[in-house]
C-alpha cells in the first residue's frame, strides 16, 4: 500500500473525509475507489458512496479476499446510514467470517455492530442484546468502544432503563474523546440530548405534563395503575395486561383512566371507541358488550362499574390512576417516530421497522406529505422520505405500535 493510500486511510479514521479525498480523488485503482466511497459516505452522498464501494469490490482481484470483505462491510455501513435495511445478510456474515479468519478482528466486529444496529432499528431489541453480549469490546479501538456503548444506551432507552443508558453514554463520551472523531462525539451528544428530552406525557386527574425517561421509569415502578398508551399495556406494581391487539378495549380503558376518579358519559365513550357522532341503541349495546370484555381483562387489578350516566374505573389496590401517553399524538405518529431521526428512509425500510405492509406505510406517507410533515426525493426504488426531528421530543424511544395491516 502506497503512502497516499495510507494517509487517506488515516484521514478517514480520524473523521476527515475532505483530507482523504485530497489524496485519492483522481485515482481509480481499487484501494482509492474504496477510500473515496467511504469519504463520500462520511460527507452524506450515500448514492455515490455505494457505487464507489461496489466498484472497488469488483476491482479487487479474486485473491484479495480481505479487501473484498472490507468492501462488503463498508457497503453495509452505507446501507445502514441511508436506512436501506434490506441488505443481503448472508454476504455480510460471509465477509465477517473471512475477516475473522484472517485476523482482522476490528472490521469483523464492525460487521457485527452493523447487524446489531439494524436489529435495533427494526425493533428487535432482544436479538440485538443477545448478539451484543457475545462481543468482547474491551480490546477494540476507541471508536468501536464508543459505538458499543451507544448501542447499550439505545437498548437501555428502549427498555426504559435510564440509569444504564446514562452510564453507557458517559462511557461512550470518554471513548469518543479518546478516538478524537468529531462526528462520533456529535452522535454521543445527540443521544444524550434525546435521553434528556421529553419521552412521554403524564395525564392524571385532568392535567398533563411532559416526562423525561427517568420520570417515565419512576411512573412505571410506582404503585399507581398505569394505562400505558405508548405500548398499549395496563399495569400496576404486580401485574399487567396487554391490549395491543384490542384497540377498542384500550381506547375505552384510556378514556376511563383520563377521567378518573370521575366517570365518563356513554356518548363520550361511544364517540371515542366507535367514532360515532350520535350514539343509538346499537352503539349502546355494543358498548355494554365491550365494557364486559374490558372488565374481564382488568379483573385482577381494577373494576369497571356502570354509573347513572356512563362508566367508571375503580382500581382494586392502587390509590392513583395515570395515563402514560406519547409526547406527540396523531394518526401516523409511528411513521413520524422513525423519521424523526433526521435520516432518509425508503418506504420498504419503514414497513420493516413498523412491522406493517409497504402499501399501508405508503398511504401514511402520502397523507403526511399532503400536510407538509414529510418530504421525499428521488423516484422509484431510489425514493426516500425524511422529516426534520420533532423539536424537543424523544419520539424514537417509544417503540411505536405497528400500523394496522391491510
Amino acid at each position: 500500500m502506497d503512502s497516499m493510500i495510507t494517509a487517506a486511510a488515516r484521514a478517514l479514521a480520524a473523521g476527515d473525509p475532505l483530507g482523504a479525498l485530497k489524496r485519492v480523488a483522481l485515482r481509480d485503482d481499487a484501494p482509492a475507489l474504496a477510500l473515496r466511497g467511504i469519504a463520500m459516505a462520511q460527507l452524506g452522498d450515500f448514492v455515490r458512496a455505494k457505487a464507489l464501494v461496489r466498484s472497488a469490490g469488483r476491482a479487487f482481484g479474486p485473491k484479495e479476499t480481505m479487501a473484498r470483505a472490507r468492501c462488503v462491510v463498508a457497503e453495509a455501513e452505507i446501507a445502514l446510514a441511508s436506512r436501506d435495511l434490506h441488505w443481503p445478510q448472508k454476504a455480510l456474515d460471509a465477509a465477517r467470517v473471512t475477516l475473522e479468519t484472517h485476523g482482522d478482528t476490528t472490521n469483523a466486529a464492525l460487521a457485527r455492530y452493523l447487524e446489531i444496529r439494524r436489529l435495533l432499528l427494526i425493533g428487535r431489541v432482544d436479538a440485538a442484546e443477545q448478539l451484543l453480549a457475545e462481543l468482547n469490546f474491551a480490546a477494540m479501538p476507541a471508536a468501536l468502544r464508543a459505538a458499543h456503548e451507544l448501542i447499550v444506551a439505545g437498548i437501555a432507552m428502549r427498555r426504559v432503563d435510564s440509569k444504564t443508558a446514562r452510564a453507557a453514554l458517559a462511557r461512550a463520551g470518554r471513548a469518543a474523546r479518546e478516538a478524537r472523531i468529531p462526528a462520533l462525539s456529535a452522535e454521543v451528544e445527540n443521544a444524550s440530548h434525546v435521553l434528556n428530552s421529553p419521552a412521554a406525557r403524564l395525564i392524571a386527574r385532568g392535567e398533563e405534563r411532559p416526562l423525561v425517561l427517568d420520570e417515565v421509569e419512576a411512573v412505571l415502578a410506582s404503585k399507581a395503575l398505569v394505562v400505558d398508551a405508548c405500548r398499549h399495556v395496563i399495569r400496576n406494581e404486580r401485574s399487567s395486561v396487554s391490549l395491543a391487539t384490542r384497540p377498542v378495549l384500550f381506547t375505552l380503558a384510556r378514556a376511563l383512566a383520563e377521567a378518573w376518579p370521575e366517570d365518563v358519559a356513554r356518548g363520550t365513550l361511544v364517540a371515542r371507541a366507535f367514532r360515532a357522532k350520535v350514539a343509538d341503541e346499537s352503539h349502546r349495546a355494543r358498548l355494554r358488550v365491550e365494557m364486559g370484555r374490558l372488565r374481564s381483562q382488568l379483573r385482577s387489578f381494577a373494576n369497571v362499574s356502570a354509573t347513572e350516566r356512563g362508566f367508571s374505573l375503580n382500581p382494586r389496590s392502587a390509590r392513583e390512576v395515570v395515563v402514560l401517553a406519547r409526547p406527540v399524538e396523531e394518526e401516523y405518529a409511528s411513521v413520524l417516530a422513525l423519521l424523526s431521526d433526521g435520516e432518509s428512509w425508503s418506504s420498504s425500510a419503514l414497513a420493516l421497522g413498523l412491522g406493517a405492509s409497504q402499501r399501508t406505510v405508503q398511504r401514511a406517507l402520502d397523507s403526511l406529505a399532503e400536510t407538509g410533515k414529510v418530504q421525499s426525493f428521488g423516484r422509484g426504488r431510489a425514493r426516500r422520505w425524511m422529516t426534520p426531528p420533532v423539536p424537543g421530543f424523544a419520539t424514537t424511544l417509544l417503540l411505536p405500535a405497528p400500523l394496522p395491516s391491510d
